[in-house]
């Protein structure tokens, strides 16, 4: 007697596929929906994406006759992520007025890090409050920047329980940087100087990953992130820049690069695999014509794109040449943030903020949109779902949808209820459908937590419709069938 044939990919219905689906995310199950025309059908399914609809929103009613269940996950994901509605789940932390306002806020699942002069603090928001759980008095002055790693992606990964850890690294003007995850800490220090930049990645080396850090010496400092190296972390010092280093990134088509940019607005490569200290190491710079100190830069596959003055100007680094140059005639850009691939570029500007379409040539018009301001928009947020632009002096932030600019919500800093008198924002994290503001109000220095996950209620803006396509968990409404 024969065995049964071995069953194959091709060969999965809806119904296994949906099982599947509990453990596979929704883009895992659009991966599969390319493999071949059987897994495409199952991929599709009602039963696979009700499943995953499901796992994300339990507490959501389901209509029966509305959208195909596919559609309607990506159009709930798309609301949640646009923030388009008024309930979503808060936590107020009231900060001590002794203390310096937040100048680095940044979202990590259910945490925020912030820092406050040299005092670097994390809070769980799990609750209805924010609990400060972790503080950090490394540094004896302020902190200049701060960055997070997954500790699996570094040397000191031990063990399965630390795959959910990260490792918290700080710069300061006491010259010193600061490697600090759970129970352990690490000071890295050479440069004579306030560190003024850190690696928005880890360097890959041979034997190790490696941190990179900039200051006002002019020198760029490889630290070694390996244990063997711990008590002589120095690996390589490059000379070459004028003036102080505003922004270290990793180039992505390869990741042994490293580009710089300085407030002068040169901008250096150097290849650091086996490096030598010196400047032998720079293998192209470039010098961006500006006046002014760079505002942002990021590397996306050969590109490296960088904000300053009145440009935003794209250098291929394969040959440091300029690709593309986007101006703003007599706009003196405030802040900026890249989205290269979705092409878009967005900049904040005096009185509002400019969405740009980078695929165009400068001769035709490539304005997506114009985001109206009361001020200058110095806080500003781009993904492919939307805009949130802040102005310090206005105490709230406007959330805008990526592709026709229209405005979506507006959120206050500090308790609606409560609001009356003048308001600030200062600081800013968005990280998908999670949103931090840090700044005063009324009831004095406030950090505010907003999580739209569970959210239902559609947000109701002067003059717009609202639409009810979203019903909540708890309308009982007659007429509708629900899974």
């Amino acid at each position: 007697m024969s065995a049964p044939p071995a069953r194959t990919l091709a060969d999965l219905d809806g119904d296994v596929l949906a099982h599947c689906a509990g453990y596979l995310g929704p883009r895992d199950v659009a991966s599969l929906a390319l493999a071949c025309r059987p897994l495409r059908a199952a991929a599709y399914s009602d039963a696979v994406w009700y499943r995953l609809f499901r796992d994300q929103w339990p507490f959501e009613k389901v209509p029966c006759r509305a959208l195909g269940l596919r559609e309607l996950y990506i159009r709930r994901h798309t609301e949640v992520h646009q923030m388009k509605y008024d309930d979503p789940l808060s936590a107020i932390y009231y900060l001590n007025p002794a203390e310096t306002t937040p100048s680095h806020l940044m979202l990590d699942r259910n945490s925020i890090w912030l820092c406050q002069g040299p005092v670097a603090k994390k809070l769980s928001v799990d609750g209805p409050d924010a609990e400060v759980v972790e503080t950090h008095r490394n540094h004896g002055a302020r902190i200049t920047c701060m960055r997070l790693f997954s500790l699996v992606d570094t040397p000191l990964f031990r063990s399965d329980t630390q795959k959910d850890e990260k490792a918290l690294i700080t710069s300061s003007t006491d010259r010193t940087i600061r490697l600090c995850w759970k129970g352990h800490s690490r000071c890295y220090k050479g440069h004579s100087a306030p560190v003024t930049a850190l690696a928005d990645k880890l360097l890959v080396d041979s034997e190790s990953k490696v941190l990179a850090s900039g200051g006002e010496d002019c020198t760029i400092r490889l630290w070694s992130m390996g244990t063997r190296a711990k008590n002589h972390p120095l690996i390589a010092t490059f000379h070459g820049h004028e003036k102080a280093l505003s922004f270290l990134s990793v180039a992505r088509h390869k990741s042994s690069l490293l580009v710089s940019c300085s407030k002068d607005s040169k901008v250096k490569v150097w290849d650091t695999v086996a490096p030598s200290s010196g400047s032998s190491s720079c293998v192209g710079s470039a010098h961006i014509n500006s006046s002014s100190s760079p505002i942002a830069m990021k590397c996306h596959e050969s590109l490296c794109y960088i904000a300053t003055g009145s440009e935003v100007t794209a250098i291929d680094l394969r040959t440091m040449k300029k690709a593309s140059v986007l101006a703003l005639e007599d706009h003196k850009i405030l802040s900026c943030q890249m989205l290269p691939s979705e092409w878009l570029i967005c900049t904040g500007i005096k009185d509002k903020a400019l969405l740009w379409d980078i695929r165009k040539g400068q001769e035709l018009p490539n304005t997506v949109a114009e985001l109206q301001s009361d001020g200058p928009v110095t806080l500003l947020h781009l993904d492919q779902y939307k805009v949130v632009t802040g102005v310090p002096s206005d105490g709230q932030v406007h959330v805008w949808e990526t592709r026709t600019g229209e405005l979506l919500n507006a959120l206050s800093c500090g308790e609606p209820a409560r609001m009356g008198g003048r308001s600030t924002v200062s600081a800013m994290a968005v990280d998908g459908r999670r949103i931090a503001t840090a700044g005063s109000s009324p009831e004095g220095s406030v950090l505010h937590y907003r999580d739209f996950v569970k959210s239902s209620a559609p947000v109701s803006l002067p003059g717009k419709e609202v639409s009810r396509f979203w019903r909540p968990h708890n309308d009982d409404s007659e007429g509708e069938d629900y899974y």
